[in-house]
């Protein structure tokens, strides 16, 4: 969220005693809109004999003097003390207001008026001047067990339904339909869908970190993915998921994990780290037995998302050589070998070797692909259109440079690649079986995809 500005100024008033008094306003809108979310009012030397809607009254010509300015107004004479403060969000024609007499998290404030609009909005539908007036009664009893003294309590709509029963009137205008939210039954899937043809398409999209070092040493390597689905099924069908997680297939008889996993993978099972998944996920299942079974939104959605830093399959190996030739030659030789299967190949591969600031012109023997000199970058940039497994690449690159007098010694960056490979799994995560059952019996077409992407991909030089 933008940070916002705070503008104030200064404005006077005259007291019921005819005295006058100077205050000021103290303004929080966001930059590049004409929205007011939060304003202060400070007082010196004044007797409180304002109502909350007086101050209101005189707050709307302020905010239209001062909306998109930086002007800051000067206090002067005694030492100013917080009449209130106001914090405000528009729903539709309404705007919801909260008053605090302190200077409070405006933005824990604005939390708690969304969260108070979304609990009247699972009561009684639309919120609306009409429905409000219909519920007057339904809304007090509502603000008087999400606030107490002053402190936000409970704003969830689930657990207040258990607490305060009555139904809210609805209004002529309909609503979205909040008898499943309230119920917990599914709610992000829609009854009545139809297909012709039923398909579940499942991708394993991962992206691999590596920092190695010059020697060949793995300092760091990680895998960080996520399974997508996207559905296409009709009716409320359930699906059950299985993954080859090691705790997944040590529960399963004679299917054991084996430990480690190998690089053939078959049973072979990994360890799976800060796994999350979608709302639609049944936890409790997946605790018991590992088993990932959910009733699928229509359409696109991350089913999961995890990650791996154990026994991973690292894509492809650099091995880099520099030779310095006097103070204006260098010689970096690069090698890059894939440790994928000879059946499978990557695209888009591109591997960018720092040079010197000062260089001036590289000359280049290369086996494959075609490199460059990119002076924004201060690298040389090798490209490869395919990369076949248990290939290797090298190229060697002669860079000359200015002579400079003081200057500061290069550092050498790190090496880095980007690629894609189809087909091919760092982490060896494989989709063991996904099952759909629905009551009609019709039958689904599956359909599973696995990419591997470059995350950080680094080798020191």
């Amino acid at each position: 969220m933008p940070r916002s500005t705070r503008l104030s100024v200064v404005a006077s008033s005259r007291s019921s005693e005819g005295r006058w008094h100077g205050k000021r306003w103290l303004v929080e809108a966001m930059p590049n809109t004409r929205e007011v979310l939060s304003y202060t009012v400070w007082a010196s030397g004044l007797r409180l004999r304002h109502t909350t809607t007086s101050l209101w009254r005189q707050f709307k010509p302020s905010t239209q003097a001062v909306n998109g300015q930086r002007d800051v107004g000067v206090m002067r004479g005694g030492p100013a003390r917080v009449i209130c403060r106001f914090v405000h969000m528009r729903h539709g024609k309404l705007i919801v207001v909260a008053i605090s007499r302190g200077n409070a998290n405006a933005f824990l404030i604005l939390k708690y008026l969304h969260n108070l609009v979304e609990v009247l909005e699972s009561y009684f539908g639309v919120v609306d001047e009409e429905s409000i007036r219909n519920n007057f009664v339904l809304i007090y009893e509502l603000l008087d067990e999400m606030m107490d003294y002053g402190y936000p309590q409970n704003t969830d709509a689930d657990i207040l339904k258990l607490v305060i029963t009555q139904k809210g009137v609805q209004s002529e205008n309909k609503g979205r339909d909040i008898s499943v939210a309230a119920t917990g039954v599914v709610n992000w899937r829609a009854e009545g869908l139809k297909y012709r043809k039923n398909e579940l398409y499942i991708d394993v999209n991962e992206d691999v970190n590596l920092l190695m070092s010059a020697k060949g040493t793995i300092l760091r390597s990680d895998v960080s993915g996520k399974v997508k689905l996207t559905c296409h099924l009709s009716g409320m069908p359930e699906c059950k998921f299985g993954l080859n997680d090691k705790i997944m297939l040590d529960k399963q008889p004679g299917k054991a994990g084996g430990g480690n996993a190998t690089r053939k993978g078959g049973n072979s099972s990994i360890v799976l780290d800060d796994v999350t998944f979608d709302k639609c996920v049944r936890l409790g299942k997946f605790d018991s037995d590992r088993t990932i079974s959910f009733v699928p939104p229509d359409g696109e959605f991350d089913l999961m998302k995890f990650r791996v830093t154990e026994n991973t399959i690292l894509p492809f190996k650099i091995i880099p050589n520099v030779r310095e030739i006097g103070r204006t030659r260098l010689e970096i030789t690069v090698k890059v070998k894939a440790n994928f299967e000879a059946k499978q190949s990557a695209n888009v591969v591109r591997v960018i070797i720092p040079v010197p600031s000062t260089t001036s012109k590289c000359k280049f023997q290369k086996a494959s692909g075609k490199a460059k000199y990119s002076p924004e970058q201060n690298a040389v940039v090798w490209r490869l259109r395919s990369f076949q497994g248990q290939a290797e690449y090298s190229l060697t690159t002669e860079v000359e440079m200015t002579a400079t007098v003081g200057g500061k010694a290069w550092v050498r960056p790190p090496i880095s690649m980007q690629f894609q490979v189809p087909m091919f799994t760092a982490s060896q995560l494989k989709v063991m079986f996904l099952k759909v059952t629905e009551k009609s019996g019709y039958q689904t077409v599956k359909w599973v995809r696995y990419i591997t992407n470059a995350g950080q991909y680094e080798c020191r030089m």
